[in-house]
Order: structure tokens, then sequence, then C-alpha cells
């Protein structure tokens, strides 16, 4: 099964949920993460973060969802709404769900303070990554309506 993780700029939200979905999944799962405008690059602070985290940092880099590796069968955007920001809409054959995160790029004040709002944000999409996959996956994948459901419960984790 394909996720993506999608938003706009792809330089942090996604890419966090991308490389700790990766980190945690079982075999057979595997996450991949787009922008519909992507900056080009990844977030150093979110590089930071992973690494600290003892999370897998190469490879990851920002791109368009025109370019992904291989079709999604999940769709997670994670824009934010706090900041009026358009969430790109994926058109295809795929189960969506919002999992809003206010995004850190736009996070302001000390470097401590700029800290905390990467990991605000890493935190609650660790949880809910952590929530999905310890649903019973492999009966829900026969049941589209109930993972839907109980990924759309998801997005409550952490807001």
């Amino acid at each position: 099964m394909n996720v993506l993780f999608l938003c706009t700029g792809n330089s942090c939200r996604s890419i966090l949920g991308e490389a700790t979905f990766n980190h945690l999944a079982p075999a057979g799962w595997q996450a991949m993460s787009a922008g519909s405008k992507p900056t080009g690059y990844v977030h150093p602070r979110s590089l930071a973060l992973l690494a600290r985290e003892g999370i897998a940092t190469e490879g990851y880099h920002s791109k368009s969802w025109e370019a992904l590796p291989a079709t999604p069968d999940i769709v997670i955007t994670v824009c934010g709404s706090a900041a009026g920001e358009t969430c790109p809409a994926y058109l295809g054959p795929v189960l969506r769900t919002h999992w809003g995160v206010d995004d850190p790029a736009h996070a302001s004040g000390s470097d401590a303070e700029i800290d905390a709002a990467f990991m605000q944000a890493y935190r609650t999409l660790r949880a809910r990554i952590e929530a999905f996959l310890a649903l019973p996956l492999a009966e829900l994948q026969q049941d589209k309506a109930a993972l839907k459901a109980a990924m759309d419960k998801i997005a409550l984790i952490g807001a």
C-alpha cells in the first residue's frame, strides 16, 4: 500500500510524515510525499529534527505531485487551516483524509520557539501515524468506508 502525504510546499510537514511513516511502517506499506507547489528544498529544521529522532533523512527531497514514484492508494493532506492555506485536492481513485497541521516553516520568534513549532508538527504527525498503524489494517483494507472513517477520526488526535 502506498500512502501519499500531500501539502503545498513539500518542505516540512509532508516530509516529516513521509519519513516518520516509513520509519514505523510494517512491510508492504510505503509512504511518499509531494507538494502542489514544491519549494524545491527540504527545510533544514525538518531534517535536523528527523535526525535527532533517529529517523533516516537520506533521499528525501521536495517534489511535485506530478512526479510521484508510484500511484498512491491513500492520500493524507496535511495543510493547516490557521494560515488560510489552500490544500491541494488530489484527483484520482484513492482514499483521502485530511490531517491538518500548522506549517512550522511559517513559525517566527526565537530559535527555541521555531524549533518548538517543528517539534509540535512532528509530534502531531507521529501520534496520528502511530494510531493509523495500530488499526487492524489488513481487515480495514477490505472495508474502505471503515478505513476512511478511522482515518478521519485520527485527524482529531493532537488537533
